[in-house]
């Protein structure tokens, strides 16, 4: 029963929708294990309301206080250009509705396109870029759109304005470089303060990258890199922020990886309450 904690709208009685998700299977660009194609379904298996409600822990119930419809997924049978294509007019379709689209990675590859589309909306646009990777390799394996690339390709087009990046204990000295050369603030997860609060002046998109959690709280990703965030951790950062939420990700689930889908379940807790805190700031 996929109802993502009862809070689930029916599209045709629903079409002037608040939040919408994107499922997006998709894994050609992962760089070691494939199985993060599989994250959507995992997402939606677990959320079904026989076992979650719709609250969320500021308070919002999201059955009462907005419309979330699930817009199914992006065809990803042709080929990686294609599949891009189809992330962008997906999403850019939803920012139209002025909704906020919800994307279900996949790999992270996946948030190039969906910047794209989030940021021909918003001309100024800032990123929270959670991750246990900087992801911004020139290339990976002479490879430009892998998943190990998307925040270079979004800072060389100028999609955002500014871009914060936390949890991050994989820098190499070329990603650090390029950081310093855009600006970019990095939080390494081994400077992370007691009670973190970021504050946003534009329009924030959001990319949560499973690998930002130590393992021990999400081992269902391909790349397990010890030392990372805690869930409470992560979920106070998002109840703090002080930003106008205009669209967000979850991405790199490996369902083959999980422990008792306790990283599917990590995934749907981190889509309500970074929803809810999308309806009331």
């Amino acid at each position: 029963m996929t109802d993502f904690g009862g809070a689930l709208k029916k599209l045709s009685e629903y079409p002037d929708y608040t939040l919408a998700i994107i499922g997006v299977p998709f894994d050609e660009k992962s760089s070691f294990l494939r199985g993060a194609a599989d994250g959507p379904a995992a997402i939606r298996r677990v959320s079904t309301g026989k076992c979650y409600n719709p609250d969320t822990e500021l308070g919002i119930d999201l059955a009462e206080e907005t419309v979330l419809v699930d817009l199914g997924d992006v065809d990803t049978s042709g080929d990686m250009l294609k599949t891009f294509a189809e992330v962008e007019k997906k999403v850019a379709e939803v920012v139209r509705k002025k909704a906020i689209p919800i994307i279900l990675g996949g790999d992270h590859s996946i948030t190039y396109p969906a910047v794209r589309a989030v940021a021909s909306h918003h001309q100024n646009l800032d990123l929270l870029h959670l991750d246990a990777h900087p992801d911004m390799y020139e290339d990976l394996y002479g490879d430009r759109l892998s998943h190990a690339c998307p925040m270079a390709r979004i800072l060389e087009e100028g999609l955002v304005k500014n871009l914060i990046q936390v949890g991050i204990r994989s820098m190499t000295p070329e990603q650090k470089a390029l950081a310093k050369n855009y600006g970019v603030r990095t939080i390494e997860a081994r400077e992370f303060p007691e009670k973190l609060s970021l504050e946003f002046r534009n329009p924030l998109y959001i990319s949560l990258d499973l690998d930002v959690f130590d393992p021990a709280f999400a081992p269902g990703v391909s790349h397990h890199e010890p030392g990372g965030l805690t869930s409470r951790q992560v979920l106070d950062l998002i109840h703090n922020l002080k930003a106008t939420i205009v669209g967000f990700d979850i991405v790199e689930l490996n369902p083959m990886r999980d422990v008792s889908d306790m990283t599917a379940a990590l995934a749907f807790k981190l889509l309500k309450e970074i929803a809810g805190k999308a309806i009331r700031p």
